[in-house]
Order: C-alpha cells, then structure tokens, then sequence
C-alpha cells in the first residue's frame, strides 16, 4: 500500500541440500515514517494486518471526517471497520466496513494535508500537571489534587487521538519535556462544530454511538463501551439532562459497584485519568450517563459500568454538539 517502499529482492528457488524448495520470506514491514504514511495511498487489496502505513492514514482521514476509529494506532481492527462503515451509509455505498475504491474515494478529498507532520512543543503544553505515581485505588486517588496525566507521551498521544505506543514508536529520542522540541504525530483537524446532533443512538450489538443532525443525516460516529453483562445500560429512550467538562466522579459504592476496599463515598477530582474521563454528559436515567476513559485503547475491548464510555476527545467533541434535551435511544 506505499508507494515509497522498494519491492522485495527476488528469491531463489534453488533446491535446498535436503531436496526441498526454497521459500520466499514475508515482504519486512514497511516503517512508520512521516514519509511513507503520507505517501500510502489505497491499492484494492485488503487493509493488511498489523501496523502499517495505509492503515493509520485511514484512521486519521476517519477520524478527520468526524467518524472516529478510537485511538490511531495504525492497526486494522474493529473499530476502524465500524468508522469504515459509518463512512459507507453517509456515501450511501453497501455497508461490509471494508475499504474499497469508492470508500477511498469519498475520503482521500476530505484533507490534502500530510495526516503525519511535526509538532513543535509549547510552554502551554507544559502547563498541564503530570503526577507519575498516580494512584488507581479510588481512596488514594480522591486525595489527589487532580486525577491529571502520568507521562508526558500520555499526554501528547492523547492531544494527538494517538496510541501511546506508537507515539513513542514515533518519537523515541524526543524530549518531550522542554519546550520548542519538536515531535511526530498526527494532523487529526479540529473537532466536528456542526451542525448540531439532536439524536443519538447507542447501538449495543454494533458498540458504537451515532449521532443525527435535524434532518436525520449521521453526523458523528464513535466506537464506544456500552455496559455488561453484568452492569447492562438502560433500554429505551432517555434524553441529556446535563454536560460537564472537567468532571468530577462521585463514587458511590452502595448505588452502582464496589472497587477495592473502599466502602465510602469518595468524590475524585477532574483530569484525563478520572474513571469518567475529562466529561461527563448526564442522562435522565439516574446514575447513567456518555463519559469518557482513562484508557482509550481499551474502549470496545473491556465492559462498562452500564454507561456509555468514549475515548476523552470524541466525549469532549460530542459535548460540544449537543444540548440538553436531546434524545438518546439505546439500541
């Protein structure tokens, strides 16, 4: 799928002592550099496994289009082909989640900008409180001055929609503590402004949350985690009561679950590491509502309390085209 790579060194096919034939070892994976993501383009055949560069250029013109894979790691997996899909109902294509020409096509136009470029570090970025040993038992952690990073790289992957690992795969020498230094990652545009969403539907069997506009076009898509087996969400149709950025998380163990020891209310203070995230949108159903993570590479992958978890920057963006009022059937 990249058009810088060489092709591979053609191989003998000289008998081998024993009588066998030689055979051609795999292709090496093509590197993630700036230079061969950029140059990725679309070849018919079936996104490969693993990490590679047509791959992450995918995710981010998804994630440009408002139709978020997660966290862009470079990987084919079930969230890029549920973004894949929501791409295939808004161009009115069959919907399989599997890039083909017409898919490419609708998104290679949405942004001719490099999808990896260079980041120069600011002082603002530096602003943002790291605390390495923060704690994860609830007790410990609401005696914290903020539920705030814990690396740098965190930090950074997080502003960038990226996999922590692949932004340090990215950036191995960067010294992400000093301003004006200058780092990898990826141009994921700025979030979705319009036009607003005025209907939601968190669909269970396909875990992921699709947002309407007015006029019943799908403006958002997000992977997402929607309850358990053993903490199943709502049924029906509930309605955004509330929206708050920075939250913080009232952990009451006698109404919803138990972690630890910990056997008292505690309210943990807001940060990207809080259990809900960085935003809280609450629903009508007491004690359920569309929150964010402290792990976004586990969303789809791990169970819920019962509400509907998103990675911190698709929660942040979707708080910023609803309103109270709007309607949220689950599905």
């Amino acid at each position: 799928a990249d058009t810088t790579a060489e092709p591979p060194a053609a191989q003998s096919d000289a008998a081998q002592p024993d009588g066998t034939q030689s055979e051609a070892p795999p292709p090496e994976p093509v590197p993630l550099t700036p230079e061969a993501v950029n140059a990725a383009t679309f070849d018919g055949q079936p996104l490969p496994e693993g990490r590679s560069p047509i791959v992450l250029k995918v995710q981010v013109l998804l994630d440009r289009a408002g139709l978020s894979p997660g966290v862009i790691d470079g990987v084919m997996g079930d969230n890029v082909a549920k973004a894949i899909t929501a791409a295939e109902f808004i161009a009115g294509l069959p919907q399989d989640g599997k890039l083909d020409e017409a898919v490419w096509a609708a998104l290679a136009p949405i942004d001719q900008q490099p999808v990896l470029g260079v980041y120069t570090i600011t002082a603002e970025d530096l602003s943002v409180p790291i605390i390495p040993d923060l704690p994860s038992d609830y007790g410990a952690l609401a005696r914290m001055p903020s539920s705030a990073y814990r690396r740098h790289s965190e930090m950074f992957a997080e502003k960038f929609h990226m996999d922590e690992g692949l932004f340090i795969e990215l950036n191995p020498h960067a010294d992400l503590a000093r301003p004006g230094a200058q780092i990898v990652v990826t141009a994921v545009g700025a979030p979705v402004e319009g036009p607003p969403v005025t209907y939601l539907i968190a669909d269970k069997a396909r875990r992921q949350l699709l947002g309407y506009d007015a006029q019943n076009r799908l403006v958002v898509s997000y992977p997402a985690t929607i309850g358990s087996a053993e903490n199943p969400s709502p049924s029906g149709t509930h309605v955004v009561d509330a929206i708050a950025p920075e939250a913080a998380y009232y952990y009451r163990p006698d109404v919803n679950f138990q972690q630890g020891d910990n056997t008292k209310p505690l309210t943990i203070p807001p940060g990207p590491n809080n259990p809900v995230g960085t935003t809280w949108i609450d629903l009508t159903e007491p004690t359920y509502g569309i929150h964010g993570t402290p792990e976004p590479s586990l969303i789809d992958k791990t169970a819920s309390h019962g509400c509907v978890r998103l990675t911190n920057w698709d929660v942040q963006e979707l708080s910023g085209l609803v309103e109270k009022g709007v309607t949220v059937e689950f599905r």
